[in-house]
């Protein structure tokens, strides 16, 4: 039988250009996850709003997955936090495509707050069930930003209202289910955490000199990659100070990856403006770098190329840049919160430090460099431990799991997992990881 799954992940396509202020993990998620949960045998429809009136409403993606376009205000580009007034024509949109089809779909997957507010009319209304992913909670997010959180206040109460309908709620790492608990008083019996995942076909490790000679950086350089969303909570300029720590280091050199254009526009810009202004206070502009956005195919050449990827975010649901760089056999220098304090083990793949202390920084990525022999286990440990947990074969076998229990879907495991399995156990050999793990049963 059939397995037809809709995804709804409204201000984040799959087919976005990745780096924009709104375009990061949560579109990386939805690609690959459905992407290896269709090789699982599902049919897959990606429901997101148009943001271009040149966009088809259908687009047939890839084999087994659609995109489908929602008219949900103007067909523009409009931030996140100004969508939710739009929710009500998204859901009469996607309500109105379902009941022109024939056929009915097994399970909603919904991912984000607004996409759940979608999710629970289309559950009401068709009686589809729906599980959701929020890869960010409202509640945690005012703690950190305060005032600056330009989310209306309705978000609070959407996603309460959100944690007691769904079905099930996925979080994405111990962390998450806690605040869950915590602060939504989430019924943990009804909380499943699958954490997110890394591509091994896009992400692995390669000769760092020959990376170097693809981005024309030298073999000699001390080389620190900060990569990501520039925007403020990723904490991008609690990386540039701690550089004001490192200036002894010859020929040591930060590269800022992420933004709007491939070009760093400093003017239209204001957090690269700021970001900027904070490297020529702390004098350090003459060793970072701010490198612009780049595309997925060259995004592996960067963290190839680096000694250290670094990422010391406020607060961060999970974050997916970690495990590719960990991928590619670059440890990581973290912030001890969210995600990365669960995906990043402490001087085993890298180096937990709290977040706005760049000495602390700094010190981590002095105790890295001072001995090659640790240097190498760090890497060597990072990439077992990402090839072990967080490849998206693996989150969309969880995913699987956890659809079977809403018992929409057959739980027999569907043939393609034997190749995946077989597949796995190939690269356990060419990487030295433990065989066992990728056991057929």
């Amino acid at each position: 039988m059939t397995k037809r799954i809709a995804f709804i992940s409204e201000h984040a396509s799959p087919l976005a250009t990745l780096g924009g202020v709104d375009s990061g993990g949560q579109n990386v998620y939805v690609a690959e996850l459905c992407k290896c949960l269709a090789k699982l045998g599902y049919v897959i429809d990606i429901f997101t709003r148009r943001d271009d009136e040149h966009l088809s409403q259908i687009v047939h993606w890839l084999p087994d997955i659609r995109v489908i376009h929602m008219d949900a205000g103007p067909a523009q580009e409009v931030p996140k936090e100004m969508l939710l007034g739009y929710m009500d024509e998204f859901t009469q949109s996607m309500i109105r495509f379902i009941n022109q089809q024939e056929f009915q779909y097994d399970l909603v997957h919904a991912n984000f707050f607004m996409s759940g507010l979608v999710a629970s009319e289309v559950k009401k209304q068709l009686d589809i069930p729906y599980v959701i992913t929020f890869h960010a909670l409202g509640k945690i997010r005012m703690i950190h930003q305060k005032d600056k959180d330009a989310f209306p206040a309705a978000r609070m109460d959407i996603e309460q209202m959100l944690v007691d309908d769904a079905d099930f709620v996925i979080a994405e790492c111990p962390q998450d289910k806690q605040d869950l608990i915590e602060h939504y008083n989430a019924d943990p019996s009804r909380i499943t955490i699958i954490p997110c995942g890394f591509s091994s076909e896009e992400f692995y490790p390669y000769p760092k000199e020959k990376a170097r000679r693809k981005l024309g950086l030298e073999k000699d350089d001390v080389v620190l990659l900060q990569l990501g969303r520039v925007v403020p909570r990723k904490g991008i300029d609690n990386v540039i100070r701690a550089i004001r720590f490192l200036k002894h280091i010859p020929r040591i050199k930060l590269l800022v990856v992420g933004g709007a254009d491939e070009k760093p526009d400093f003017v239209n810009d204001p957090e690269l403006k700021r970001l900027k202004e904070v490297a020529e206070v702390e004098e350090v502009s003459g060793a970072v770098e701010f490198v612009g956005r780049r595309n997925r195919q060259q995004l592996r050449y960067y963290y190839q190329a680096a000694d250290f990827f670094i990422s010391t975010p406020w607060y961060e649901p999970f974050g997916i840049t970690p495990l590719e760089a960990m991928a590619c056999g670059t440890p990581v220098i973290g912030s001890d919160v969210g995600g990365i304090k669960f995906t990043v083990l402490d001087k085993k793949t890298g180096f937990l430090v709290p977040p706005h202390n760049p000495k602390a920084l700094a010190d981590a990525l002095l105790e890295g460099l001072s001995c090659p022999e640790k240097y190498q286990a760090l890497c060597n440990n990072a990439l077992k431990r990402v090839n072990e947990n967080f490849t998206w074969a693996y989150v969309a076998e969880k995913a699987h799991q956890l659809y079977c229990k809403l018992n929409v879907v057959s739980a027999k495991k569907p043939v393609y997992l034997f190749h995946y399995k077989r597949a796995q156990r190939k690269r356990a050999r060419l990487y030295g990881l433990p065989a066992a793990n990728y056991a057929v049963s």
